[in-house]
């Protein structure tokens, strides 16, 4: 079992999670539940992005990696329920069709 995650693995998952959250534009109308649903799963997915960058800097790169995945988590659950607007990029997400 690995319990050391090396900083280069965490850099790249930090970089790709960064680049969902650029692609990532909220696809609801402005005034439906929808897109406070969609604000509510962004501000989950900044928190946990947060923590990946503060547990980063204190060199816990075990814990960076489980936030940054769950940020990525959000970003893609939004995308595949149609929360977001990812331009069809199934590369950094998993889309529905």
């Amino acid at each position: 079992m690995q319990d050391r995650i090396s900083e280069e693995r965490l850099a790249k998952y930090l970089d790709t999670t960064k680049r969902a959250f650029e692609k990532t534009k909220i696809a609801c109308p402005a005034r439906s539940f929808g897109k406070k649903m969609a604000e509510s799963f962004l501000e989950m997915a900044r928190s946990y992005y947060n923590d990946a960058l503060h547990f980063q800097e204190k060199e816990d790169f075990v814990n960076a990696f489980a936030c940054v995945n769950y940020a990525h988590g959000w970003l893609d659950c939004g995308a595949r329920i149609g929360l977001f607007d990812v331009g069809g990029d199934d590369q950094l997400f998993t889309l529905y069709e």
